[in-house]
């Protein structure tokens, strides 16, 4: 899973800003639209940027994972109603202009960037007809896990000076006053019957509760405390201490005290028994529109459903093939159960799988030169997720590094269960996280520096992680997959994008239960217990986004194949991942669009080559 870079789409943007900085972007953009000696593909640049430079003024956090440190001291409420205001006009004013042009009269590059932005405009509005706003948290993705690792020292967040040390206190006392807002829109969710399923607020109040400690230097926001830079005076150091200390102590654990005790006593009572958002007001169309969101497809849910009951059969005929070339002598719910329990497929320390990890990282890297022309700058490094979210994180996820390089990517392995990181999954995962997945392809992104900036920190769920799951199937070609147990990990991780398909739609729409849809992945897959709970869980939080995953792979696979079949021996694997890449993170529509275009070209480009032979 992909996490923490900036993504300007629908599920993600929350934005809220001063009048005054709107009423400027207005005005900025009535200028340069009013200017008619500027051509079309220069106004769309001046809007696109004024656009985002909008959205990073109001999402200041954001601007951290964009390489823009002048907001460091900012703090937006993303729950207020002033928020709802500003961020709906900014898009109903973007999309007017946006209707004003010409797109014909654009260049190939600015009509992919044309497209994305009218998508982003148009899909924001239309999620004004659900309130995501009351439920603002979950236990899988939520602002105060965000704040944590920044409050760390090792997160975007900078530490470095005695400035950016304070910039921070200013910052968490705005994070301080979202406390209230929180449960505002809690008790808005109570009133109007959307709220969160129970086993989902079970999960999130040891989060919570988890950064009330009595002892300050024991919380996560005191670590930079513990880790002044060596050139810091010793009066910086006493007043920075003295301040954290003040707010930490009197403020902020008081605020987690407070919210914790909130949804214990007053939000917990009336949390739902049921799991999927068809038993929420509006449910269905609710869902609907955000697996459309996700997938950047208008394909039904129920079709979806369909396709992963497909690809689930597939890949259980290909695991069964390799348990028959290893000689497993039993089924394969059997070889399921071997390979998940026999203790040699496991680490016993955790520093072991970290340092497994690292070894792939050298294997994989040496072979990428051969299937690719472009590559990125930024390096990546492996790290354990940290102990206050290990319980409920994701077996793995990559947090993107800054876009000059300076900080690294890093590729988070979830250690906390051994017994759910097995061996055989480990090349694969690699692939999928680091390169030439997450890591490969998101630290290009924002290496383009030609790139309107929108696109360069922005994404699109289905094609950022069906990238990173082609990733996956690429390594067959690489020669990765060679030994039939890693071979199976590449299936298994497959599978539970597969699966995916099923429980997903399976929950949100097709009246599953939380039990029903464990179960489900239990009897498909090697998966331990523990990993299967929590991404039922995950899906239950975040509806339709792991429908992204299979949707983006299929169409990257069936754009390849296509032009393959259409190139023959003319087809570059290079170049074509290079197609691929180098305009951003692209709805699967404009992506297909552009490939589409390149075959043309290339076939043009070969009838010429033999006309001059």
């Amino acid at each position: 899973m992909k996490t923490n870079i900036f993504i300007a789409a629908l599920f993600t943007i929350t934005l809220i800003g001063c009048d005054n900085g709107y009423q400027a972007v207005q005005k900025v953009q009535s200028r340069q639209m009013e200017n008619h000696s500027l051509d079309d593909n220069t106004n769309l640049a001046v809007l696109s940027e004024q656009y985002f430079q909008q959205l990073l003024e109001l999402q200041p956090i954001d601007a951290l994972y964009a390489g823009d440190f002048n907001h460091n001291s900012e703090f937006v409420d993303q729950l207020s109603d002033g928020y709802l205001k500003k961020f709906h006009q900014l898009n109903v004013t973007t999309r007017e202009y946006l209707n004003g042009f010409d797109r014909a009269k654009l260049t190939s590059n600015n009509q992919i960037s044309f497209d994305i932005l009218m998508r982003q405009t148009t899909q924001a509005l239309d999620s004004e007809a659900f309130p995501n706003h009351y439920l603002p948290f979950t236990q899988f993705s939520s602002l105060m896990s965000t704040m944590a690792q920044l409050g760390s020292g090792d997160g975007a967040q900078p530490f470095s000076t005695v400035i950016e040390y304070q910039q921070f206190l200013t910052r968490l006392r705005g994070y301080i006053n979202w406390f209230d807002s929180a449960k505002s829109r809690l008790q808005q969710g109570i009133d109007n019957k959307v709220v969160l399923p129970r086993v989902l607020v079970l999960r999130l109040l040891p989060q919570i509760k988890a950064q009330i400690v009595g002892d300050v230097t024991k919380s996560i926001f005191y670590q930079p405390i513990m880790n002044f830079p060596a050139d810091f005076s010793t009066a910086d150091k006493k007043n920075l201490t003295h301040s954290y200390a003040e707010l930490i102590t009197n403020a902020l654990i008081p605020a987690y005290d407070d919210l914790a005790n909130f949804i214990e006593i007053k939000y917990l009572p009336f949390s739902r028994a049921t799991d999927g958002y068809a038993d929420l007001p509006n449910g269905r169309p609710w869902y609907q529109h955000l697996a459309n969101g996700h997938t950047t497809t208008s394909m039904l849910v129920e079709d979806i459903h369909q396709l992963g009951l497909v690809e689930v059969k597939r890949i259980l005929k290909e695991m069964n093939e390799v348990k028959q070339q290893v000689g497993f002598d039993g089924d394969l719910p059997q070889f399921f159960d071997h390979l998940s329990s026999d203790a040699d497929y496991f680490f016993s320390e955790k520093q072991q799988l970290i340092d497994g990890y690292d070894n792939y990282k050298n294997r994989i890297e040496a072979l990428l030169p051969q299937y690719f022309s472009i590559m990125p700058k930024t390096p990546y490094v492996v790290k354990a997720v940290e102990s206050f979210r290990e319980q409920s994180a994701a077996g793995a996820s990559y947090n993107a590094g800054s876009p000059d390089g300076t900080r690294a990517g890093v590729f988070y392995v979830n250690t906390y269960n051994l017994k759910a990181q097995p061996k055989w999954g480990m090349m694969t995962l690699s692939l999928h996280e680091a390169a030439p997945g997450h890591h490969f392809q998101i630290s290009i992104q924002q290496e383009l520096t030609a790139l309107p900036n929108f696109q360069r920190f922005g994404g699109q769920t289905a094609f950022i992680e069906g990238w990173a799951l082609y990733s996956e199937y690429l390594g067959i070609e690489m020669g990765l997959f060679e030994d039939p147990y890693q071979m199976f990990g590449k299936l298994s991780d497959e599978m539970l994008r597969a699966m995916r398909l099923v429980v997903d739609t399976g929950l949100h729409a097709m009246g599953w239960s939380r039990e029903q849809a464990i179960a489900y992945m239990l009897q498909n897959s090697a998966m331990a217990r523990s990993d299967v709970v929590a991404e039922v869980e995950r899906y239950m939080a975040l509806p339709g986004q792991a429908l992204s995953y299979k949707i983006g792979q299929l169409k990257i696979i069936e754009l390849r194949q296509r032009a393959e079949r259409e190139l023959g021996e003319k087809f570059d694997l290079k170049q074509f991942h290079s197609e691929v890449l180098s305009d951003g993170s692209l709805p699967l529509a404009v992506l297909e669009r552009k490939i589409n275009a390149w075959i043309v070209q290339q076939k043009i480009k070969v009838k010429s080559e033999l006309a001059s032979s």
